[in-house]
């Protein structure tokens, strides 16, 4: 499998690291309400879904970027890559 990275052109995923559903970007904010149950749930409850997914990869054999892949669980062909400070930002 092949990840099109937007700097750099196709990737063999060999390079990247797996990291696991994308809205780990999204953390939890310390004065919320129920923090310790958003940080639970952050930290422990995951999607497992059967699709369209957006994942968090990063590069770490090349050059260390975060990526965003929205990835078909099913099929695993990849619809979208970006870069997760652009998510950020």
């Amino acid at each position: 499998m092949y990840i099109e990275h937007p700097l750099l052109g196709s990737r063999s995923i060999d390079e990247f690291i797996y990291y696991g559903d994308a809205s780990l970007l999204k953390r939890p904010v310390f004065n919320q309400n129920k923090i310790l149950e958003k940080f639970h749930k952050y930290l422990y409850l995951r999607k497992n879904p059967n699709g369209i997914h957006s994942e968090l990869w990063f590069h770490l054999y090349g050059d260390r970027s975060w990526l965003i892949v929205e990835r078909d669980t099913k099929t695993h062909e990849i619809r979208n890559v970006i870069l997760a400070n652009k998510e950020l930002g």
